[in-house]
């Protein structure tokens, strides 16, 4: 069994990779349309681990292809799929990944978008495999009307699935929020996975005041601004939904080289160490935090020591200026959870008790030491209103 490597953090990355996959199965998309899934289904698109491939694995339809892959076309047309995101938002990107599809890779793609009031209801159940859609189907779907929906891809090469040109990366400017994408292969062939990288879109003026909500969760808006290592995982997997599935479901870094080469404790039996990691979050919202958790839920021989959280309100200028220096000049940190000792496999809850009073704030920096992984970060407190920030500047970096 062949596995395609994760790609290691590079200049030539566009900066869009780090925000929020809106259309992972995880955070709740799914393929509710396609016109035909002969040899493997829909559904593989959005799927969270990489594409892996197994020389001997047939079915009776064909090639076992972990991805969508449609029949070779002897009809008119060409071949499409309709996905509903997880999470609605602004999209800033997309990753049209074609690993392993070599000579049956789609030459050709674009991708359409439109924000729904409702939801579909007709999303196909149960294994797609060697099916196509039927009448009923493209009937239902043509309701939406989705061949005029929003262009954010007009009809694009796409490269072979080798390990050197898979990734086929498509910056998008769109600003108004989206909640299903139209994805178009021409005329057929296949694709691994689609990853649709953005900044959730929260109605917030349906939040009472009063309610504590999660400020940085996926669903909510929270986004990954910037960190300094994600060697095994990327921070932002800590505002996923739910509790971890794995390490992979997670924020790890490298092992740090700096550490002393014997270690030694203060009093409250935290490692004294000249280094750390951090991870940078913008709120979806700003507000007041008064509770914290932070969940090593899989971590058990690779857990940070202790941990710290920084927190400061920024308006979008601000932020801007910071990511362009990598977070090294930004003033304005405060503490808002002072140094913790930390366990491993374990979810540990900062109350108003221990979670210092910063007022309202936009940002939150979580640092590590030395170094390891956390699986999930949640900070819950009350939504406040800011003037100096307007969710349209908030969408961009």
């Amino acid at each position: 069994m062949a596995t395609r490597s994760v790609l290691k953090e590079a200049s030539s990355q566009p900066h869009f990779i780090q925000f929020n996959n809106l259309a992972c199965e995880t955070a709740g998309g799914k393929v509710i349309f396609a016109t035909d899934e002969w040899f493997a289904p829909a559904r593989n698109l959005l799927k969270r681990e990489p594409p892996e491939f197994i020389a001997t694995a047939f079915t009776e339809f064909g090639k076992l292809m972990d991805g969508w892959e449609t029949r070779r076309k002897r009809i008119a047309g060409h071949d499409w799929c309709v996905v509903q995101l997880g999470v609605p938002g602004i999209i800033h990107g997309f990753d049209v990944d074609t690993s392993f599809f070599t000579g049956n890779y789609a030459p050709y793609v674009s991708v359409q978008a439109a924000c729904l009031d409702q939801t579909p209801c007709f999303i196909p159940e149960g294994d797609r495999t060697g099916t196509a859609a039927s009448q009923s189907q493209f009937e239902a779907v043509a309701q939406l009307k989705s061949d005029s929906w929003e262009e954010l891809v007009p009809m694009t090469a796409l490269k072979p699935g080798y390990s050197d040109s898979c990734h086929n990366y498509f910056s998008v400017t769109f600003p108004h929020r989206v909640t299903h994408i139209r994805l178009n292969i021409y005329p057929d062939g296949g694709v691994a996975r689609l990853k649709v990288y953005g900044i959730g879109n929260k109605d917030w003026s349906t939040v009472p005041s009063k309610d504590h909500v999660d400020l940085v969760a996926l669903v909510n808006g929270g986004v990954c601004v910037g960190y300094s290592d994600a060697h095994y995982g990327h921070p932002r997997n800590m505002i996923g939904l739910g509790r971890a599935d794995n390490m992979g479901d997670g924020w790890e870094t490298a092992r740090r080289l700096d550490r002393p080469k014997i270690l030694q404790v203060d009093e409250r039996g935290i490692l004294q160490v000249p280094g750390s990691e951090w991870a940078v979050f913008r709120l979806g919202h700003p507000g007041v935090i008064s509770k914290i958790e932070l969940d090593t839920n899989h971590f058990k021989g690779n857990f940070p020591d202790s941990c710290r959280i920084e927190a400061c309100s920024l308006t979008p200028d601000e932020e801007t200026k910071c990511i362009r220096s990598q977070w090294q000049s930004c003033p304005k940190w405060q503490i808002l959870l002072p140094p913790q000792k930390m366990k491993p496999h374990h979810r540990h809850y900062f109350s108003e008790e221990s979670v210092v009073r910063c007022g309202p704030v936009t940002h939150v920096r979580l640092v590590i030491a030395p170094d390891g992984g956390v699986s999930r970060l949640r900070l819950w407190g009350q939504p406040v209103s800011n003037n100096l920030i307007c969710p349209q500047q908030r969408s961009k970096l």
